[in-house]
Order: C-alpha cells, then structure tokens, then sequence
C-alpha cells in the first residue's frame, strides 16, 4: 500500500460530505485541477434503498463532468460510504465501478468511507490495476 495522497484538510471535507448523508449512503467525486484538489458531493439517485448503494443522477453526473472538463479538471476519486458498515468495496461496488472487468474510469480511485452512528470512522481506497481492485491506502477520519 502507498500513502495517503490527499491532505487531511480534504479528507475531513469528504468525511463532511458523506456524514451529513448519513443514515443514506453519501456519493461524490474529488475533482483535480491543475493546481488544487476538491471534494464535490453528488446526489445519490440509487435505484433501490440509499441505504444499501448509490448511483450518480445522470444529469447531474453529466453536468459535473462537462464543467471539470471546461476547468481542466480530472475525476480524480469517486468516494462513497457505507453506514453502519465497514468501509470495505462490495461486490456491488466492484461490479459497478468495472463492469465487466473494464475499469469505467481507469486510473480513478474508489473511496470507502465507513460512517457509523453518523461519525466517519476508516477510509480506504482502492485502484483498479491488472483486472482488479487492489488496497491503495487506508486511514482512520481526520
């Protein structure tokens, strides 16, 4: 596993973000600029309980895409949490981010944010490399 690459002040911004959706599951992106990083929530539109999963709203995914890319801005992390579980990449989430064993936005992280009584607890994230999700870092909240 390598280091944590992102500054704590925008690990507890992503903790932020994803606490105040709890009891649901919170969903968003971190978007890399030339020069700065930034965590950016996104509605979570899932199909069944949002409890359970989440899916970005179409348009609003669509929306944050073409202005990050007017900004010269990369999805750099796609972030979401699991409350009142363990921040561990489910099958489902594994399934939807590489559907197919084709990465949907390679080079991009997958972040799991345990959320717990509302209280973000363990971040792990993971990269898909050679067919796989492989652990890249993990840290405890900020």
């Amino acid at each position: 596993m390598s280091r944590v690459p992102y500054a704590p002040a925008l690990l507890a911004e992503i903790c932020r973000l994803l606490e105040r959706a709890y009891p649901e599951e919170g969903c968003g992106v971190v978007l890399e600029g030339s020069e700065d990083l930034r965590a950016t929530a996104l509605r979570n539109a899932a199909a069944g309980d949002p409890r359970l999963g989440f899916a970005f709203e179409p348009g609003e995914w669509l929306a944050l895409c073409r202005a990050a890319d007017a900004r010269g801005e990369r999805v750099a992390c796609v972030f979401h949490s699991h409350p009142d579980g363990a921040a561990s990449l489910s099958a489902a989430d594994r399934a939807a981010a590489a559907p197919g064993g084709q990465a949907l936005l390679p080079g991009t992280l997958q972040l799991v944010v345990a959320v717990n009584a509302g209280r973000a607890g363990e971040l792990r994230a993971w990269r898909f490399e050679d067919g796989d999700f492989r652990e890249a870092w993990r840290t405890a909240a900020p």
